[in-house]
């Protein structure tokens, strides 16, 4: 009762498992899944800037991609692997705000991008000789900084229900970092229409882009297997592996944001899988989207090269 007339100041996080040599094992397994992360996104990244060849509006696009999958793992595998490293998996509130509001930004970015991603294989097979007109530098820039300004507009409209809540009483969360629809079930208030307009704006824009993308790869699908070439083999290769990836988003998410937030058998389940694949998807965008290209490959070999003759080159100096 007391508990219930004080402001909560911090969450307590029960984590993926409560067994403490499960718990090294978990973390072992992430900790090289994150390094995994970083090195191969930053390659990526690399390879697409220092390789002129690369400086096409494909490759721009897979190189934000790249660095919206590094952006994503560190909102919550950090604060994960401190959390199996201590007895006590605590957050307070204002770094529950905080972790919540880049979760959703970084989200939306790349929900956002998955959508631009498309178009851009919309036009390079519907219009390849106006493709590099139309796509140009300009509109490419353009297009990302309108997925980073809908990731913050969505994620603002995310923190500002829940800043309007009060939270006076149970502070224990069922996960190992903040998300709205855990957070909203501790407020001590009637949640039904906070619930209401979160699933009213997480659920209407999940379903439409995703219908969106469905829609989309299904018309390019159609238009390559219409006019099947050699070039158009490695596109239907590339779309087939980028439905793959956007089910695998999207499907989990819908189960997760779309319907009311009331306490089902599978959630935990479907949490865990969710939260899992949030963590590991990011490590395998750089093998999915680029590093079967023989594009990339060449310019991460022609990298790899070149630091190993500047030290030749400058020892003969």
């Amino acid at each position: 009762q007391e508990n219930r007339t004080t402001a909560v100041t911090e969450f307590v996080l029960l984590g993926l498992t409560q067994s403490p040599a499960l718990q090294g094992i978990l973390f072992v397994v992430f900790t090289v899944i994150y390094l995994t992360t970083w090195l191969g996104n930053v390659t990526i990244i690399t390879a697409v800037i220092s390789d002129p060849q690369l400086h096409t509006p494909m490759y721009f696009l897979l190189a934000n991609l790249a660095f919206i999958d590094v952006s994503d793992s560190t909102v919550s595998v950090p604060k994960l692997l401190s959390g199996l490293l201590s007895p006590r998996k605590t957050i307070s509130f204002h770094e529950c705000l905080l972790q919540m509001f880049f979760f959703h930004c970084i989200a939306g970015a790349m929900v956002f991008l998955l959508v631009v991603m498309a178009a851009d294989r919309y036009v390079a097979i519907h219009k390849p000789l106006q493709y590099l007109t139309i796509m140009n530098r300009g509109v490419c820039v353009g297009l990302v900084a309108g997925t980073w300004l809908g990731g913050v507009a969505h994620s603002i409209v995310q923190i500002g229900l829940v800043l309007q809540l009060p939270f006076c009483g149970p502070n224990v969360l069922d996960n190992f970092y903040c998300d709205v629809p855990q957070v909203i079930k501790l407020a001590c208030t009637d949640t039904y229409l906070f619930e209401l307009l979160t699933v009213s704006h997480n659920g209407v824009i999940v379903i439409l882009i995703f219908l969106l993308l469905l829609m989309s790869y299904t018309v390019i699908l159609l238009k390559i297997r219409m006019h099947l070439t050699e070039g158009k083999r490695k596109a239907l290769s590339t779309c087939g592996t980028q439905i793959t990836v956007v089910c695998l988003i999207f499907v989990p998410c819908i189960f997760v944001y779309a319907r009311p937030f009331r306490k089902f058998p599978v959630d935990k389940v479907v949490s865990v899988l969710y939260t899992t694949h949030s963590i590991v998807t990011p490590m395998l965008n750089p093998l999915i989207y680029t590093l079967r290209n023989k594009d990339v490959k060449r310019a991460m070999k022609k990298a790899l090269g070149r630091r190993k003759l500047q030290p030749m080159g400058s020892g003969s100096q």
